[in-house]
């Protein structure tokens, strides 16, 4: 593939605005999907960052609590635009998503069980299945470039699939083999394919493998202590004003608690934190059923934005259930705890960005702080594997293996695969197309 050799020129802020806002309606297929999405388009044909510094990047969101590709968008934005840059990738990320959930959760709790909205999903589930498992090929071909690292990809697999390891836990087991790795054998732990590279692949980028950090990426502590305390600010500002006008017990404040805990707990994202918000969602709070939780996970999967976004449909379902403002203004309150839910959930992202984003951005040349990032994308690509069997078990045997096989189901997800690997269609098309096929096959049944 032909790459050009001259560097691109520089990207305005409004340019870039445009862009985030763009992936905030097409960004399907859950973390893997979106990351592999923004390699496509940031990395291989805008080059407006290089493998390098994209692949730094993500290994520092994989670490982080909370939704990675929100957190890599967020991260990009800060680098070539500084906060403000990095403030509008990460709300234009989940904007989009905030809005659709909030018309989609009012219509499924409004109109029912639609056979066309069944089939539209049956359609998108085995495509979205495709693409993870497509994800995990793209980003293990590019971080796993040594059998060190692809030892440790297929350990972290069998951890977390036959052991059931919880996935901060293997996390921090692959930080620290990829810490002693540095110190054993350097060069099995080097991030990317060597110094340089990504001009090989793809041509020079505006920010390049040796573009100087720029100077808002400096670590200073006054701008550090700043943004700390406005974020802080923000959430504690609304959740006291939430305690003054509904009490600490009101469901709206309660909300604000539950998911500023869990964006705490979210490491490995969504599927990590699914368990605790079923928990606190359908068992302590009763703010929906067991049911509704799962539909809202299908309806998080094939809505563009972080699967993590199931959050605004719980927060949703929680308003409407509770019937905040009366039985008139069912419509609102669910609007009113979802927004709760979005802001409380992502806010602790972006101070992580915003906070931990100097540091980072000052140690990628240390391989001692390297190291551990390459050991553990190594093991993310074993967990996403994970992630794409269990998406499959769902997806084929809906109701277990006692059960028929889904033919149908199969079919379309390994046409979406050979379409994406093959004939490298783009992930919007394949997830069309298949919820066309799902759509068509609703109305032959």
């Amino acid at each position: 593939m032909e790459h050009s050799n001259e560097r691109p020129s520089p990207v305005s802020f409004w340019e870039a605005f445009v862009y985030w806002l763009k992936l905030g309606f097409i960004s399907f297929g859950g973390p893997a999907g979106q990351i592999s999405m923004m390699h496509q388009e940031l990395v291989e044909k805008r080059r407006w960052i290089s493998e390098h510094r994209f692949l730094h990047a993500l290994n520092y969101t994989m670490v982080l609590p909370g939704p990675e590709a929100q957190q890599l968008a967020t991260y990009i934005g800060w680098l070539m635009h500084g906060v403000w840059g990095g403030i509008a990738a990460g709300v234009l990320f989940v904007l989009p998503s905030l809005f659709i959930l909030i018309a989609i959760t009012w219509i499924y709790l409004s109109f029912g069980d639609v056979p066309a909205v069944e089939g539209i999903l049956y359609g998108i589930k085995p495509a979205v299945t495709a693409i993870v498992v497509f994800a995990a090929y793209r980003i293990g071909s590019r971080a796993l470039n040594n059998n060190v690292l692809r030892a440790m990809a297929v350990i972290a697999f069998i951890a977390i699939f036959y052991f059931h390891i919880p996935f901060p836990y293997i996390v921090l087991t692959a930080g620290l083999i990829g810490y002693i790795g540095s110190h054993i054998a350097p060069d099995k732990f080097k991030t990317g394919a060597g110094h340089g590279s990504s001009k090989q692949s793809y041509g020079p980028a505006i920010i390049d493998d040796d573009t100087p950090a720029p100077k808002h990426t400096m670590f200073k502590w006054s701008r550090i202590i700043t943004l700390l305390l406005i974020g802080l600010s923000i959430g504690g500002a609304l959740m006291v004003a939430l305690t003054l006008t509904y009490g600490w017990q009101g469901t709206l404040t309660q909300m604000s608690w539950f998911f500023t805990k869990a964006a705490l707990v979210t490491f490995g994202g969504a599927y990590a934190v699914l368990p605790y918000v079923y928990q606190g969602g359908v068992d302590q709070y009763a703010w929906l059923t067991g049911t509704q939780m799962i539909d809202g996970l299908a309806l998080g999967e094939t809505t563009p934005g972080p699967l993590i976004m199931v959050v605004a449909f719980v927060g949703f379902v929680g308003g409407w259930t509770k019937e905040l403002f009366g039985p008139d203004a069912l419509l609102l309150a669910g609007a009113a705890g979802a927004t709760i839910a979005t802001v409380y959930t992502f806010l602790p992202s972006f101070l992580f960005i915003l906070l931990g984003g100097p540091s980072v951005e000052a140690t990628r040349g240390d391989l001692k702080f390297t190291a551990p990032l390459t050991g553990i994308t190594a093991a993310v690509v074993g967990v996403i594997l994970n992630l794409a069997i269990f998406f499959a078990y769902h997806v084929l045997w809906p109701n277990g293996f006692d059960a028929n096989f889904e033919w149908l189901s199969a079919v379309i997800g390994s046409a979406a695969f050979i379409a994406l690997f093959k004939f490298k269609v783009g992930i919007v098309q394949v997830i069309g197309i298949c919820a066309a096929i799902g759509f068509i096959y609703s109305l032959v049944i």
